[in-house]
């Protein structure tokens, strides 16, 4: 049986995701292959050895160069901050490793670009972190749309509301620090339901946006971890140069139109992810927080009884519903992890092709770059273009 052995760069939030999801791989999806979490990699010595223990790696680096030169591994899985990752991804792929790197690809299109011509001149396999695809749940509305069930589309409507920084004393954290991330909501949320849509619906053809920043200053941060921080104490403050809240509107290639909302000051949301999608013979609706539901509307039902049904998505009839829990019994989160970096890894181990790939990391970026173009310029802006 074929061992893959992964280092993972990067050990809080997404680390402890990534890491749960390598060792439930064996356990739950009965793969024909081996998983080893072999090399953690962190900057911080003392933070990197606890969370090597906890999360049941092998060894550890304080160094992502040595990581990717190491011959005891073969695929690079990267869960550090924006900016780290064209840097790594490319030195992966010219090491021979495999690449696994999170949303959005890079801080900005062309070093997404950068990253997709380096992984494809290696010839190694290459997938962006995308997880939400692979929600059963939003992979049976691909299977429904697919089959003409929704029959011609007409809208796309997205919305990603989150409220953890509506404190205006909530520190400033590397996720408003546009060196660090490239961008606020648009680029941490909006990706998202970029690839969602383009998942589902296919090309998105123009944009035009808006956004704005509704705190211009916050404390200097001295600890953060996931979501959470806390402010250095010392009474200085920093420029907020991302926003706090994006919107846009889009036309599909397919004719379809689209409607985007990303923003981190909606109160009372804490991760309301959710979409809805119109056609000709029905509509889908889905929300993230009840992720093992879709609404389903069918024109073709007799008239007097229709209306949007609730399908459970947790039979195995349902994807990858069959490798956890019987009916009823709901998955989460975490689930996705699993089921992408499963993908992942059986694409690598069988020479299968990836999906997302870099591929579609780049066209997500081209429409993020689209997008903060129109709003720079106030106008509506050909993707294709970009």
């Amino acid at each position: 049986m074929k061992t893959l052995r992964f280092g993972l760069v990067g050990y809080k939030f997404m680390g402890k995701a990534h890491s749960n999801a390598l060792a439930r791989i064996p356990m739950f999806m009965a793969p024909d292959f081996a998983v080893e979490r072999r090399v953690l990699c962190g900057r911080e010595g003392k933070g990197l050895a606890r969370a090597a223990g906890q999360f049941g790696w092998a060894a550890t680096e304080t160094d992502w160069r040595k990581l990717v030169a190491r011959d005891d591994v073969d695929a690079v899985d990267i869960t550090a901050p924006s900016d780290a990752h064209r840097d790594i991804g490319i030195a992966a792929a010219g090491h021979g490793k495999h690449v696994f790197c999170e949303k959005p690809l890079a801080l900005n299109l062309a070093d997404a670009r950068a990253m997709l011509e380096a992984v494809r001149r290696a010839g190694v396999s290459h997938q962006i972190g995308f997880n939400y695809r692979f929600v059963p749940a939003i992979q049976m509305a691909k299977r429904l749309i697919g089959a003409g069930k929704l029959g011609r589309i007409f809208h796309f409507r997205g919305l990603y509301l989150q409220d953890w920084i509506i404190d205006p004393e909530f520190p400033l954290v590397w996720r408003l620090d546009k060196a660090v991330a490239g961008s606020g909501s648009l680029g941490d949320l909006g990706a998202h339901l970029i690839d969602l849509s383009r998942f589902l619906l296919g090309d998105i053809a123009q944009v035009n946006g808006m956004s704005r920043t509704f705190v211009k200053e916050r404390p200097i941060v001295e600890e953060m971890t996931g979501l959470s921080a806390k402010a250095s104490g010392s009474g200085r403050k920093g420029k907020v140069e991302v926003d706090d809240a994006t919107l846009f509107l889009a036309e599909f290639a397919n004719g379809a139109l689209g409607s985007f909302e990303a923003t981190r000051f909606a109160q009372g949301h804490r991760n309301g992810m959710s979409f809805e999608i119109n056609g000709s013979r029905g509509s889908l609706k889905f929300e993230f927080e009840r992720m093992n539901e879709l609404q389903y509307f069918s024109a073709d039902d007799e008239a007097g009884t229709q209306g949007f049904r609730t399908i459970q998505c947790t039979e195995a009839v349902h994807p990858y519903m069959g490798a956890w829990w019987p009916a009823g019994h709901v998955i989460g989160y975490e689930h996705t992890f699993v089921h992408e970096l499963y993908e992942f890894s059986r694409s690598i181990v069988h020479g299968l092709p990836t999906s997302p790939d870099f591929a579609e990391g780049v066209e997500c970026s081209r429409v993020l770059e689209a997008v903060d173009l129109s709003i720079q310029r106030r106008v509506w802006v050909d993707v294709g273009r970009i």
